[in-house]
């Protein structure tokens, strides 16, 4: 084999183009991508931002689910989201990222005039086209946040997913799955991460690097609100018990 056919993984015919090796780099295929290291790496710097509830009140429907919801939380904060199916952890969610209207009450969120620009989501699907790479999926998540490609391949590692790069979620395990959600996250440089049952599908390693990546993305002042059955190791992470349940 020759040098360059190790750049591409075009047929062997066209391994030594000019227009193979240039689509080779265009795509990170080259050696230097998958050499990155596993650290993650620095993205552009996260505007402090903060998140102020006053008085909120939730509905499913025509019914009151919840009443008089308040909290504050700042830079480099954790919320744990906790109780019984149907209290509303969900609905809150929903609700925080403008998905759902407030029954009542007051939602103050960062200082953008559009707070959907401030929100990375995650809910129980993972917002990868399931035919689609890794890396064809992360590239439009990391340049809609204006990041350059070669974030993804030590984001992938941190999450010990990096040989998976160029495969598909339909190919992958459901904690494989989860794992390229929250390279998502990470890739889309969003200072609020909204997280609906982020552990679900995880082992115990899977939870151990969501941790890490929530423990990076909250060192560099971002907000973390997670709803969750599991108890997570979340250092200084608040918690809020909806109490109650349908």
């Amino acid at each position: 084999m020759t040098d360059c056919a190790l750049f591409s993984r075009t047929s062997p015919l066209l391994q030594c183009t000019v227009f193979a090796l240039t689509s080779a780099w265009k795509l990170g295929d080259m050696p230097s991508m998958t050499n990155e290291t596993a650290s993650i790496p620095d993205l552009s710097d996260l505007e402090a931002q903060s998140l102020s509830v006053s008085g909120l009140a939730l509905k499913r429907g025509d019914f009151i689910l919840r009443e008089d919801i308040s909290f504050a939380l700042n830079p480099g904060d954790a919320l744990f989201l906790t109780g019984r199916n149907g209290s509303g952890k969900t609905t809150l969610l929903r609700t925080l990222a403008g998905f759902l209207p407030p029954a009542e009450g007051h939602i103050q969120l960062g200082k953008s005039s559009d707070p959907a620009e401030l929100i990375a989501w995650l809910g129980h699907t993972d917002g990868l086209k399931p035919n689609e790479t890794l890396r064809k999926s992360l590239r439009f998540w990391s340049g809609m946040a204006g990041q350059p490609g070669k974030v993804i391949m030590p984001v992938l590692k941190a999450l010990d997913i990096g040989h998976l790069i160029d495969r598909p979620p339909a190919r992958m395990s459901r904690g494989q799955q989860r794992r390229g959600a929250m390279a998502r996250l990470a890739v889309m440089n969003r200072p609020f991460w909204l997280m609906d049952e982020p552990a679900g599908p995880l082992d115990r390693a899977g939870r151990d690097r969501l941790g890490k990546l929530v423990a990076w993305h909250r060192s560099r002042g971002g907000i973390v609100i997670a709803a969750t059955h599991q108890d997570l190791d979340w250092a200084g992470a608040q918690r809020l018990e909806l109490g109650g349940g349908l």
